[in-house]
């Protein structure tokens, strides 16, 4: 087997395990987008969350009981800041920030690596080689 003859089958194999990785990434992808609509429904949603948890806790803060009552009577009478708080930990323990763009990830980071050996992918994994720089 020649030195070509490995170097292609080598690409070939790297271009596979590429498709194959990425796409065992799409169906929880393909989930969480039809789950929250879109990128932009799940920006949405932490911002709400991350307000209403500010909002919450000014309120909190500046609520004259807040120092004399305990810290569970306290997040009792603020139901409000309890429940945004919870929800948006909730929200990050899911992970709901990196589960869309997990797999655009992937492949950022493969075609910064790639472009070192004159070659990119596109979004499925596919490899495309471009031509040689041209030395003049």
């Amino acid at each position: 087997m020649s030195l070509e003859q490995t170097a292609c089958e080598d690409l070939k194999a790297f271009e596979r395990r590429l498709t194959e990785v990425i796409n065992r990434l799409q169906p929880s992808t393909v989930r969480w987008r039809m789950t929250t609509l879109n990128r932009t429904c799940i920006s949405v949603v932490l911002i709400i969350a991350a307000l209403s948890t500010a909002f919450g806790a000014y309120i909190w803060l500046t609520d004259p009981i807040t120092h004399s009552a305990t810290v569970a009577q306290s997040l009792i009478n603020h139901l409000f800041f309890t429940l945004a708080a919870f929800s948006l930990v909730l929200l990050f323990i899911v992970g709901i920030h990196k589960k869309v763009v997990f797999p655009s990830i992937i492949t950022s980071r493969t075609r910064i690596v790639l472009s070192d050996f004159n070659m990119s992918c596109d979004d499925t994994g596919k490899l495309i080689l471009k031509p040689r720089p041209t030395t003049t």
